[in-house]
């Protein structure tokens, strides 16, 4: 069984990876289509406020530090590979690094820069908002699926 700082890095890899998990599932499963429900342009200008509150510091440190964390934990692993939970510690490590920081990093981002470059009561903006609620959503469920999965592969590489 992993022990001392190793199993407490686990732990919190497992808090942070389901944490985001939770976040993610919420927005696919409730504010995306309650936002989808308003006029684009409440839509758009919902979206954007957001967005700009995503970047404070609450959502980052358990986002951008997750992550660090599940680096944390794929290199400790490399280096001690330990006798139980190697795979199961280099999966949750690349699921979250790849289906969830990597993801947003390449899919939701650059989605929520066109956003913010848009002014929420234009005709452009509308044409946007259906086309970027659909695919901010797809990969948001890929986000959602890869965090949580990390999370598990956490747990079972601690029993």
């Amino acid at each position: 069984m992993i022990e001392g700082p190793y199993f407490v890095l686990t732990v919190l890899g497992v808090l942070g990876t389901g944490l985001v998990a939770g976040v993610f599932c919420a927005f696919s499963t409730f504010v995306m289509k309650g936002l989808a429900a308003l006029p684009p342009a409440q839509g758009v200008a919902a979206m954007k406020a957001i967005n700009v509150t995503a970047l404070r510091p609450a959502f980052m440190l358990v986002f951008a530090g997750s992550a660090v964390l599940c680096a944390v934990i794929a290199v400790v692993t490399f280096v001690l590979w330990p006798d139980e939970g190697t795979v199961e510690l280099l999966l949750g490590s690349a699921l979250y690094l790849f289906g969830s920081f990597g993801v947003t990093m390449v899919a939701n981002v650059p989605r929520n820069d066109t956003l913010m470059g848009l002014d929420a009561g234009t005709a452009e903006a509308a044409t946007y908002w259906p086309e970027y609620v659909r695919e901010w959503t797809v990969w948001n469920h890929v986000r959602m699926v890869a965090s949580g999965a990390a999370a598990v592969s956490y747990v079972l590489a601690l029993t």
